[in-house]
């Protein structure tokens, strides 16, 4: 009985020392290694910080690109997704009033043309990325509100397109604070 006492001790004393020190350790690390040394990846405008590159933020004027809906009205510290299911008519109610503000706000597009990134909610909340496909979109309306070429916002979308890590991993996206700070640059 000691016997098995004694390992199990020792089993529990090595568990400890690699889940809560060596493992942290190393994950702290790593974090250093990233873009904003683990702090999350600023947006900067003339040394002032305007925002973090992957937390979703709100912009509701026509002068901008729209990011994703968020359930949580875009609180980062509380992350998450609006937990109703597809059935849910306040979850149906919800994503019918994304469409109309979206159709009122983007004259000429069909409802079938907006992707469903735009009126969903995504599972954090925070979602900083639509598709290329959800920027073009709304390239008509902040072209006529900037009094801007489609051309050029779409060559601007194009520009702002990360494409998939390796060319395989992830789908194209755009950062929408980083395209709105782009386009406010010009």
């Amino acid at each position: 009985m000691k016997k098995y006492i004694i390992i199990s001790l020792r089993l529990t004393l090595v568990f400890i020392i690699i889940c809560a020190v060596i493992y942290p350790l190393l994950i702290a690390v790593i974090g250093r290694l990233t873009p904003g040394k683990g702090k999350g990846e600023t947006v900067s405008v003339n040394g002032k910080v305007v925002g973090y590159a992957n937390i979703g933020q709100r912009f509701s004027g026509d002068r901008y690109f729209w990011s994703r809906p968020s359930a949580v009205n875009y609180n980062a510290a509380g992350s998450a997704g609006s937990n109703k299911g597809p059935s849910n008519p306040d979850y149906l109610k919800d994503v019918q009033a994304h469409i109309d503000s979206f159709l009122v706000h983007n004259p000429g597009v069909k409802k079938e043309d907006i992707p469903a990134e735009l009126v969903t909610y995504s599972g954090s909340g925070l979602d900083p990325d639509i598709s290329p496909a959800g920027a073009k979109v709304q390239v008509r309306r902040v072209a006529k509100a900037r009094n801007m070429s489609e051309e050029q916002l779409n060559s601007l979308v194009d520009r702002c397109t990360e494409r998939p890590l390796l060319g395989m991993f992830g789908p194209a996206r755009v950062n929408v604070l980083k395209l709105n700070v782009v386009l406010d640059g010009r």
